[in-house]
């Protein structure tokens, strides 16, 4: 890639995204921003009670993160969101129009029982069901690929790195 991509990694909660993102960025040589730190204190507080957020919700948190990669145009960058519904990626390319998706995917088994195992995280297994049926999968005109999370975080990094090598340059 001879102009970085500002990359977006998506999925459903449980999936790697703020594993693979870091190891994506460093592995692309670009910042990383965790998608969760754009959050408004409120949304947390709705998550972590267990109470699945709201499109309304969600429209500030996809606003600073739109800010974020549209500032990384050219530059490049990593940034985590869950992007589960083609309006929210829309929104996100509304804002940075080069920016790509990598969609972790993978076996409902396999996310929930990574999900039981993770330490500190304010996203409760109970909300993985509401996940998967916002779940909107990338569309042949979305620029993005899928990626397996079944493996070593190391080996889905690679996949996904190489994947992206297929991709066009970003518009700009």
């Amino acid at each position: 890639m001879n102009t970085p991509h500002v990359v977006v990694v998506m999925g459903v909660a449980g999936t790697g995204k703020t594993t693979i993102g870091p190891l994506l960025a460093a592995r692309l040589g670009v910042p990383y921003a965790e998608g969760d730190d754009f959050h408004p204190q409120a949304n947390i507080a709705k998550m972590s009670a267990g109470t699945p957020l709201t499109d309304e919700d969600r429209r500030p948190w996809l606003g600073a993160i739109g800010a974020w990669a549209h500032g990384r145009a050219g530059l490049g960058g990593v940034v985590s969101c869950s992007a589960l519904k083609r309006s929210y990626r829309d929104r996100l390319r509304a804002a940075a129009p080069g920016v790509v998706f990598v969609h972790l995917a993978g076996d409902r088994a396999l996310i929930e029982d990574r999900m039981s195992h993770r330490q500190g995280h304010f996203m409760p297994t109970a909300l993985l069901d509401s996940q998967f049926a916002t779940l909107q999968p990338l569309e042949a005109d979305e620029a993005g690929v899928v990626v397996d999370v079944s493996g070593s975080p190391e080996e889905i990094t690679q996949r996904a790195a190489f994947a992206l090598e297929d991709l066009p340059e970003p518009a700009q």
